[in-house]
């Protein structure tokens, strides 16, 4: 595998400036509010948009090159040809024009105009041929007329065009001019990752995909709220380590599971795929594989206890990158976080996936959310009383009531009560907070109130699964 130096990036950065640099400044981060957060999110959409992203080639390259200026991505590129498991690195795609001309010699499809016109992965091609012969190269969506389908041709040579189903309806007898620009030759396959290194060497996988091309929400709200998600864990004490993933659909995570799998089966304490996460939809949790993980009973618990209008949804070998780090021979503790679910929102895969349908304020939000499981997912951990024969009296330590809000003591005498019965060594911190009726967030305090006053002590970390 060769490794990209920085210089390869350097042509799109332009000036240059890395706010990487900043990140690790709590008040910088904690600083900035809801809407400049918005603001930012959307600058970087109008700019990875319009970009033509595919498996491989300069698309990608372009995209890491943006997303580096946030997060300090090391890019990896694997030459075509190579072997990971049952399959083979393409060849590289790039493209640079295509267009279609009618016999009148108008340009009535226009790459230009939008990348989603050319099949992705097509073969050059410069030739005159008939309507009905043109036809069988056309693509469209009778169901939905106005719409450009997003389709690609990754592993079998062919070239094509997608168009509006009003347009294909539209076109007259006669001979018609097509030319696709483009190569596929022997080249890379191109990914980004960072490491967050934590206290622990336990790792959170975050995976996004930068495979789709002019794509709104199914592309690039994930890379985007991802980036941002490295600011914030990157500005604060860590437990576990984080790991960041920037990878094509599919043989991206196949690739990558090829080279790391082994390490992330022995390291892995949770993870998530992120994507679709900028319409205004219910959120939806997918499970891991196994169902019961840390990564699951967090999103759940965070999800429950925000009163997050929600759906979860069963693991299925469907959709995207979970099914690879979930296949049996790995079976990792990764589920997808989304708000909209592949395959079933209406823009899904066409033209009318824009900046329109994406909410920034939605994206801020979601932005929010997934730092709190991940937060949640660090507070965890497993208790045992030192005084565990009755209760132990909480007044002559200075636990008990004292002058302020009734209401707000009361609550918290509720929670020292709860965490002090249910520290038995069986019960994760999540689990006595899901009994106490809070979140694990509002009750850490609690625990280590109790364990500096040598009630309870940490014996251990929870995997997640069943306590």
């Amino acid at each position: 595998m060769r490794i990209a130096r920085q210089k390869d990036l350097a042509p799109a950065l332009g000036a240059g400036k890395n706010v990487s640099g900043l990140v690790g400044k709590q008040a910088l981060v904690e600083g900035r509010g809801e809407k400049m957060i918005e603001r930012e999110m959307e600058r970087m959409l109008d700019r990875l948009f319009p970009i033509c992203r595919s498996l491989t080639g300069d698309g990608v390259r372009r995209t890491l090159a943006i997303l580096s200026e946030r997060i300090p991505l090391n890019v990896h590129e694997i030459p075509s040809g190579t072997e990971v498991f049952d399959w083979t690195i393409p060849k590289e795609w790039n493209i640079r024009d295509a267009y279609i001309l009618d016999p009148g010699g108008r340009k009535i499809v226009d790459f230009a105009e939008s990348n989603l016109h050319v099949v992705g992965y097509s073969c050059p091609v410069h030739k005159v041929l008939p309507l009905e012969e043109l036809k069988q190269h056309l693509y469209s969506l009778p169901a939905q007329p106005d719409a450009v389908p997003y389709l690609t041709s990754y592993y079998k040579e062919h070239w094509g065009f997608c168009v509006s189903h009003r347009l294909l309806e539209s076109l007259k007898p006669g001979d018609y001019t097509v030319h696709i620009d483009a190569s596929l030759e022997q080249g890379f396959l191109t990914y980004g990752d960072a490491v967050l290194e934590g206290e622990s060497k336990r790792e959170v996988l975050l995976s996004t995909n930068i495979c789709h091309p002019s794509m709104a929400n199914h592309e690039l709200s994930g890379p985007i709220v991802t980036a941002f998600l490295y600011e914030r864990i990157a500005a604060r004490r860590r437990k576990f380590t984080y790991r960041f993933l920037f990878i094509p659909e599919t043989i991206g995570a196949i690739a990558y599971l090829k080279e790391h799998g082994e390490h992330l089966r022995r390291e892995m304490v949770a993870g998530y795929t992120l994507l679709c996460l900028g319409a205004k939809d219910r959120f939806n949790y997918k499970r891991s594989r196994e169902g019961n993980t840390m990564a699951d009973l967090m999103a759940e618990h965070v999800l429950r206890r925000r009163k997050v209008d929600h759906v979860i949804t069963e693991f299925h070998p469907l959709e995207s990158d979970e099914r690879q780090f979930c296949s049996p021979g790995f079976n990792l503790p990764v589920g997808s976080i989304r708000r909209s679910v592949p395959g079933l929102f209406v823009e899904y895969h066409t033209s009318l996936d824009t900046k329109a349908i994406v909410s920034f304020e939605t994206m801020a939000e979601t932005l929010d959310i997934i730092d709190e499981i991940l937060r949640a997912m660090e507070a965890e951990g497993v208790y045992v009383s030192k005084a565990p024969y009755g209760e132990p009296q909480l007044g002559k330590r200075g636990l008990y009531h004292s002058l302020g809000s009734r209401k707000t003591q009361d609550e918290e005498i509720r929670r020292m009560l709860f965490v002090l019965n249910y520290a038995d060594g069986k019960h994760s911190l999540r689990a006595i907070a899901d009994k106490a009726g809070c979140g694990i967030l509002d009750l850490l305090p609690t625990a280590e109130k109790l364990c500096a006053h040598g009630l309870i002590e940490a014996v251990g970390e929870s995997g997640g699964q069943g306590i």
